[in-house]
């Protein structure tokens, strides 16, 4: 690698720590204030920086679109299906993983139960937003235009007693999903089986969600609660290698 390309590329790597002028930079790098300012000036050019009214410069729109498009190409079931086993070995109970796909939220990897129950959710359908616990994990991080994008199609149909069936109780129970950082379903969609959900974030947002299913017979919701550290921690691995800060 030339020196040039060796250096641009710190230099991005410093402004994505923080703004900083070209003066800042030259002092940093060792150079000559005109070699920093020829560098930024070319790195600007191709998008790769953006210079503010006070003479700072910060990350460019056509660097934060290629991270964008870098993230939107991981595959998140292939990074996190080694270690949906592990914790399937672990805890024995089904094991979902669901991702944030437009403004849908779907199952994109399964292990099922070592007893042999099977579950009613297929890898490739939508889970329900407001009665599972990815579904609302994942709408607990979301901004309001976004979540109101994933509940625009929503029927509000009751499962069972504990399914909840307005958007107000759904957004009243997601203020304290975000706050603790993590969801259950109490039986909301059928009332034999309940789970435990936590969020998978990537670079900029949430981009899916982990959970442990059982039937409430085998595991009810303290049970599951036991694992919660160890789900938290597996998801923390997950987005750490997404690339989430």
């Amino acid at each position: 690698m030339s020196q040039s390309v060796r250096r641009a590329a710190r230099i991005v790597d410093s402004i994505a720590r923080r703004p900083a002028s070209v003066s800042e930079l030259a002092e940093e790098f060792g150079v000559h204030r005109s070699t920093m300012f020829r560098e930024v000036q070319s790195l600007e050019e191709v998008g790769y920086l953006r210079k503010r009214k006070n003479g700072e410069y910060v990350l460019g729109l056509h660097l934060i679109a290629l991270a964008h498009q870098a993230s939107d190409s991981l595959d998140l079931r292939e990074i996190a299906h080694d270690r949906l086993l592990k914790l399937h070995r672990t805890v024995g109970n089904t094991i979902h993983l669901a991702a944030l796909v437009d403004h849908s939220i779907v199952y994109v990897d399964k292990v099922e139960d070592t007893s042999g129950v099977r579950m009613y959710s297929r890898i490739g359908s939508p889970a329900r937003p407001y009665c599972s616990g990815v579904g609302k994990t994942i709408l607990a991080e979301l901004p309001t235009t976004d979540r109101d994008a994933v509940l625009a199609g929503v029927v509000w149909e009751k499962f069972t007693d504990k399914t909840l069936t307005s958007r107000s109780q759904l957004d009243a129970e997601l203020t304290t999903v975000a706050a603790r950082g993590w969801a259950v379903d109490d039986g909301e969609f059928e009332d034999f089986v309940n789970c435990i959900a936590v969020p998978i974030h990537g670079p900029a947002c949430v981009v899916g969600a982990l959970s442990i299913t059982a039937i409430r017979m085998a595991a009810d919701l303290n049970a599951l609660k036991a694992h919660l550290p160890l789900l938290q921690s597996v998801a923390r691995d997950i987005s750490t290698e997404l690339g989430a800060v």
